[in-house]
């Protein structure tokens, strides 16, 4: 991981200043072509009507966004990207090309077009935040890492020896307002639920307002970029706050009814933190809908994964075929039945949403459900005959 506070002798002098960013000799290089046009590199801070904030050697300068607008929403220009700049002089000064992100967090939009939503790009750590002042929905934290575990920009994704997440971003999962859980037990037990739900990924109970937690968090997220993720009234923006050590992002007070809030946040921030490594905190999400999550899915649900190898059909859907190993470990109480509805309820989702651009995979949709109606229909004349 590029540790912002080392002295790196491959940048130039003053694209030092970019190191507290993430700035890399990977990103020199990918900048070369545009240095040569005496463009200036730049991490895009924050996005807003039109504009952006962009961090550059110089300091952070407002740009337009003009050529990095397309049609396309996944190339849209968003918190994270490094882009080039117009030098110092230019009105208004633009931002003219994005460079090539290594990771993104994509979601699908409310759109009936299908369209996918960049929320954060160029990311290593995916922080999803949920609030213990509520009942845990383990269905929706599900949600959120089979996005963090798919979630990518299209492009070559990145990998290290460290982690084998899809996206590149080590995920984790922090569980905010800790301490309006008195009870150390059912603390314990609120954690271990967690992880039987997000296997393979490391679950932190923090507290913002008593400090407890937050030097492991720190530590988790130091050195690189970590996005803050979660609803509203999750405790996103204290826990920012917490991490930069001030009070940086606004806080409002969450309904008792509950227990959610209005959007403290309402745009998508990149701030450095003291520690090394920067920090995106975003808005509440209300919806978080899947995009191209197959892959997540089934690392979420990895032991589900396991069990169907075991299924004597290669093509079982875990219902009512004889032999299904998924099934078995159901019956065995293995697998919880939660989790196994969980996973088919996301597959499914994930399949509509795929389906809309593969025509492909729309005809072999229906095919399906035509194999399963004359198998139900089949099974329905047996029992009529067995009447008779």
């Amino acid at each position: 991981m590029f540790n912002a506070s080392l002295n790196t002798p491959s940048l130039s002098a003053a694209q030092q200043v970019l190191a507290t960013y993430g700035w890399d000799a990977g990103w020199e290089a990918e900048f070369a072509p545009y240095a040569a046009q005496e463009l200036v590199p730049g991490r895009v801070v924050r996005v807003d009507r039109g504009q952006c904030d962009v961090a550059t050697p110089a300091g952070v300068v407002r740009a337009d966004t003009e050529f990095v607008v397309p049609r396309d929403p996944m190339k849209v220009v968003c918190t994270g990207d490094w882009v080039a700049v117009d030098p110092e002089g230019g009105s208004p000064r633009y931002a003219r090309t994005i460079l090539p992100r290594r990771t993104a967090f994509v979601r699908s939009t409310s759109s009936k077009r299908s369209e996918g939503q960049v929320l954060a790009t160029n990311i290593d750590h995916i922080v999803i935040c949920v609030s213990l002042a509520v009942e845990l929905d383990l269905g929706r934290i599900e949600r959120f890492l089979a996005l963090a575990m798919s979630s990518s920009s299209g492009e070559a994704l990145l990998r290290t020896s460290a982690d084998s997440w899809e996206s590149g971003a080590q995920p984790v999962v922090v569980l905010t307002k800790a301490d309006l859980v008195t009870d150390p037990v059912t603390l314990a037990y609120l954690v271990q639920d967690v992880e039987t739900a997000a296997p393979g990924v490391p679950v932190l109970s923090v507290s913002a307002a008593h400090g407890e937690g937050l030097d492991v968090l720190a530590a988790v997220v130091a050195g690189g970029t970590a996005v803050l993720l979660g609803q509203s009234g999750a405790g996103k923006s204290t826990l920012a706050n917490a991490l930069l050590g001030e009070d940086v992002m606004g806080v409002q007070a969450i309904r008792d009814v509950d227990g959610k809030g209005r959007h403290t946040t309402t745009t998508r921030n990149l701030l450095a933190l003291p520690g090394g490594g920067v920090l995106i905190d975003t808005p509440g999400l209300r919806g978080v809908g899947l995009w191209d999550a197959g892959d997540g899915v089934g690392q979420v649900f990895a032991e589900i994964e396991e069990l169907a190898r075991g299924c004597r059909f290669h093509d079982c859907a875990h219902e009512s075929e004889p032999g299904c190993a998924v099934l078995a470990a159901i019956d065995s109480g293995e697998l919880p039945q939660r989790r196994l509805e969980s996973y088919r309820k996301l597959m499914r989702e994930n399949q509509r949403i795929v389906a809309k651009t593969d025509a492909r995979l729309r005809a072999e949709i229906r095919k399906e459900w035509k194999r399963r109606g004359a198998v139900g229909k089949a099974a329905m004349e047996a029992k009529r005959g067995g009447l008779r």
